[in-house]
């Protein structure tokens, strides 16, 4: 388990995390006792995103602070959180950094065609497969894609969903089961190899267009699901 340590002495790099998805990432994997460094071509503009969560919850001392990727990218545990379409390039340019570590992929292929939301079919399929084949010393998982970005970077509440965990790595889909475990309402779901991140990915397309239909912010529970496979 290269560059894993269980428990909150584990450090997250959040690559490209400026963003919407990137910042609430990383603001609640902060909010639960990970050191979080976000990520971003511009070390100050991710230092400004950090400052910015420790100021509006002074209360939680997160260990959250901005850098470079390069400062991201030597974490333990890394999170993607850049656009689909520059993830498996981001990843590339870091593959020194990433070679052996759990790199969690959370991006979606997705366009919105007038009124509805489209998955797009990236190289190898699904984004995830092709950072996996972009940097193949890493161990990809696929992870996140579902979990809304307003109700992550609330650290107040809880958030009621299963996350679809899929990869080729069982000891890594491990490592990041045990991470969204610690996220106050979310339930790991062991979703198989790394080929179902197509079906993980393209679904969130549909979640997208339920949002809009019915005005809400949907997140994935399943029903039927009974003890935790892992033991």
């Amino acid at each position: 388990m290269l560059g894993y340590m269980s428990g909150s002495s584990t450090s997250i790099g959040v690559l490209g995390g400026t963003g919407p998805a990137g910042t609430a990432v990383a603001a609640r994997l902060a909010s639960v006792g990970f050191s979080v460094v976000i990520g971003s071509r511009s070390a100050e503009r991710a230092e400004e995103k950090a400052r910015e969560i420790r100021d509006a919850w002074p209360s939680l001392s997160l260990d959250l602070r901005g850098g470079t990727n390069h400062d991201a990218a030597s974490r333990d545990v890394i999170v993607l959180a850049t656009p689909w379409d520059s993830a498996a390039t981001t990843a590339k340019e870091h593959e020194a950094d990433l070679a052996g570590k759990v790199v969690v992929s959370m991006a979606n292929a997705l366009v919105r065609v007038g009124s509805e939301f489209q998955p797009l079919v990236p190289p190898r399929g699904s984004v995830a497969a092709h950072v996996q084949v972009a940097v193949p010393r890493c161990r990809v998982v696929a992870a996140l894609h579902h979990l809304p970005a307003k109700e992550l970077g609330h650290l107040g509440d809880p958030i009621d969903s299963d996350v679809l965990i899929c990869s080729d790595d069982k000891d890594a889909l491990r490592i990041v089961s045990d991470i969204v475990e610690r996220i106050p309402g979310c339930r790991p779901l062991d979703a198989g190899e790394l080929s179902n991140a197509t079906a993980i990915e393209a679904f969130t397309a549909v979640l997208l267009q339920l949002n809009v239909r019915y005005k809400t912010r949907v997140a994935p529970r399943l029903n039927g699901i009974k003890g935790d496979p892992r033991k």
